[in-house]
């Protein structure tokens, strides 16, 4: 063993102890939840936090049903060093009268809400009285796609990386980035504007991987597309170079620096996300815009099946025993949702839970997830669009109807903000690997709507009610 693997197991084992003594008197429940970005995380929280707040329909959340919950009411910051979750100004700004989504996730962010019930056994109803704190803990998913990188070299993430840049879809994209790597060496003494162009260059090659009609999902590191506070720090001016795993790297060279920057982005950076936050996690849903990846073709999808099995790798699976939660916990239960379910007409709801299945499945054949319960899920926390069927051509076509946002098109029309519409999104197939195979490109089409004008108190949903339950309706029992 690792003298770092040492300290990083004690870092893991102090974490857990100090979970451990927290919750025997306060049960807690560590909910993570992260996706890639444009996913839906954002929206996903604030609709989950007013549906148990206000008390919204959740039929399929059992406690919530039977009338078991008595309270739901938040509560301070546990963790003195994350900051607070922005839950009442993105309701704000969800039930506004100009109503519009919230900015997505662009860094860690912590909310307590803690529930009270009626417990169903007595050594529960002794020991706590039915109280559950559930600490919600949002993180962007590129800070998840990071963690491989604390078993790599900075040169083996170097030579990965390349031989990704140099094919397609990634190719097109990297040409001015691949251009100046082609004329800068590896070997050259260390320069500190050359490895800021050099970083710059990369990360605007990270950047067009991204947008909506690429949507690749494979691109760390993740700090490097959302910096925060560290943009313009060292630790996000490094880049690849043109080496090979195993190249002797001499003192003094753009090499060396570069080793030397990835290095400390992994010490300073992965790793104390890692150690304090991830590793202590009970609970995930991972949210998946998998549509988007559809809609993208048959590169977009290979990269989101390779993105999934990289998450999965990243969790520590398995049933918890007295010994992981002293000695750092696992995640028992993962939640991957297909996000944006009301862009489909309902018929399409069971087509996409069935395509995300299909690509959980690789992904968990791929990692030990012995004892890890995980399920699929297509949702919507908020739902922008209702039902509608369409006569088109004699044809009766089922649609969904809503506002689109200022300056979405439908065929020749622009919209304003103001005026509703019903379209026909597009169909999936029955069979989810027809829909795998690239064939669906271009089909799906997508609008973008405003968020719903509410009716009451809480907004409409789909399938939120199943997540709950699959997420913390075992711990209120």
């Amino acid at each position: 063993m690792k003298f770092t693997d040492f300290i990083d197991g004690g870092r893991i084992a102090a974490g857990g102890l100090k979970d451990f003594a927290g919750g025997l008197l306060h049960p807690t429940l560590r909910l993570g939840v992260t996706g890639l970005s444009r996913s839906g995380k954002t929206v996903f929280i604030t609709a989950l936090v007013n549906a148990l707040l206000k008390g919204a329909r959740l039929p399929m959340f059992e406690a919530h049903a039977r009338g078991r919950i008595t309270r739901c009411y938040l509560e301070p910051q546990p963790d003195d060093d994350l900051p607070r979750f922005a839950y009442e100004e993105n309701l704000a700004l969800l039930t506004a009268k100009d109503r519009q989504w919230p900015e997505g996730t662009r860094r860690i962010s912590q909310l307590r809400l803690t529930i009270e019930y009626e417990p169903q056994g007595m050594f529960a109803s002794a020991l706590h009285g039915g109280k559950l704190h559930l600490d919600i803990i949002d993180y962007p998913g590129e800070w998840l796609l990071d963690l491989p990188l604390m078993h790599q070299s900075w040169a083996q993430w170097s030579e990965a990386t390349l031989a990704a840049a140099r094919k397609e879809p990634r190719l097109t994209h990297a040409t001015e980035w691949l251009s100046h790597l082609s004329r800068l060496k590896a070997t050259a003494p260390a320069d500190e504007l050359s490895a800021v162009e050099a970083s710059r260059l990369f990360t605007a090659y990270l950047s067009r991987c991204r947008q909506a009609d690429v949507s690749l999902s494979t691109l760390p590191p993740g700090r490097f597309l959302m910096p925060g506070d560290m943009a313009g720090s060292p630790l996000l001016s490094f880049a690849p170079l043109d080496v090979r795993a195993g190249d002797a790297i001499e003192p003094g060279t753009m090499a060396a620096l570069m080793n030397r920057r990835y290095d400390s982005y992994v010490a300073k950076v992965v790793k104390p996300f890692f150690f304090g936050h991830f590793a202590r996690l009970d609970r995930q849903i991972v949210l998946v815009d998998a549509l988007s990846a559809l809609n993208a073709g048959p590169a977009a999808v290979n990269d989101l099946r390779q993105a999934l099995a990289d998450v999965m790798d990243c969790f520590r699976l398995g049933a918890n025993s007295i010994v992981s939660q002293l000695f750092g916990r696992r995640v028992e239960r993962v939640l991957f949702a297909a996000t944006k379910a009301d862009l489909l007409n309902h018929s399409g709801h069971d087509k996409l839970e069935n395509i995300l299945r299909v690509l959980i499945n690789e992904a968990a054949a791929r990692a030990d997830a012995t004892g890890t319960i995980h399920d699929v899920a297509a949702l919507a926390a908020i739902r922008a669009t209702r039902e509608a069927r369409v006569k088109s051509k004699g044809e009766e076509l089922d649609c969904i109807a809503g506002t689109p946002e200022n300056g979405e098109m439908i065929g020749d029309v622009q919209f304003d903000g103001t005026q509703e519409a019903a379209i026909f999104p597009g169909d999936l197939p029955d069979d989810p690997r027809a829909a795998l195979d690239g064939r669906l490109e271009g089909k799906i089409r997508f609008t973008r709507f405003r968020p719903p004008l509410l009716a009451g108190e809480t907004f409409p949903h789909i399938r939120l009610d199943r997540a709950v339950e699959f997420l913390i309706g075992d711990r209120l029992q």
